[in-house]
């Protein structure tokens, strides 16, 4: 079951928290309501770098959290933009030094690095929270 919490705001620290079961195709649907409020808050020109890295966070759910739920946090911050993923699996991610160039999978937390300014995880008792900020 797919649901949202909060309501839309421009003020520093407005945030938005939405509950998903995820699948192939969310990963679009998420990056169209992240830009919906990254042009609202006049960080539209953050909306391809948070978009990729969206996008990788929520495929890694798809590839690898059971049942494909989490949660997705978008929270306009004094710099700019920080989004969370929070999943039920208590496995953390991690870099994959040195991956394959021919290999399907392994380097979305590479691109998620190289495109933000700050990312990072968090263990939680309850499964983990992978974020990532973008500066404005």
């Amino acid at each position: 079951m797919n649901q949202a919490t909060g309501h839309p705001s421009t003020e520093i620290g407005a945030t938005y928290r939405m509950g998903f079961t995820v699948g192939e195709h969310s990963a679009g649907h998420m990056r169209r309501i992240l830009l919906w409020f990254l042009v609202r808050w006049g960080l539209a020109e953050m909306a391809d770098t948070a978009g990729l890295a969206l996008t990788e966070l929520v495929a890694n759910v798809v590839r690898h959290v059971p049942g494909r739920a989490c949660s997705v946090l978008i929270q306009r911050r004094p710099h700019g933009l920080r989004v969370e993923v929070s999943d039920g699996c208590p496995a953390l991610p991690r870099l994959a030094p040195g991956c394959d160039p021919l290999s399907e999978g392994g380097r979305g937390l590479l691109l998620v690095q190289a495109v933000t300014d700050r990312w990072g995880v968090l263990s939680r008792p309850d499964g983990k929270t992978v974020w990532f900020e973008c500066d404005g």
